[in-house]
């Protein structure tokens, strides 16, 4: 899955979870820059992003995530066999 696939799907699942159909993520996002991101709607997140692509994720792989870039790079390194 390419780089433009997975940000797709997850501005489908951004926009699902934080219920704003304007809402598009990009490399740079992080959790303040999304006002109703706290740390319930985080967890949403994670579980639902979880879902979308069909991976799972470590409790240390998330707490190493700094934005949603670091996001998009882990869910590819899932896909592709790497995590």
């Amino acid at each position: 899955m390419s780089q433009t696939e997975i940000y797709e799907k997850l501005t489908d699942v951004f926009r699902d979870v934080f219920d704003d159909e304007d809402l598009t993520p990009t490399a740079e996002m992080t959790a303040d820059d999304v006002e109703e991101w706290d740390s319930l709607s985080h967890i949403r997140l994670m579980l639902s992003v979880e879902k979308a692509f069909g991976v799972r994720f470590s409790t240390v792989e998330l707490g190493g995530l700094k934005s949603v870039g670091d996001l998009a790079g882990l869910v590819e390194s899932k896909l592709n066999g790497a995590g």
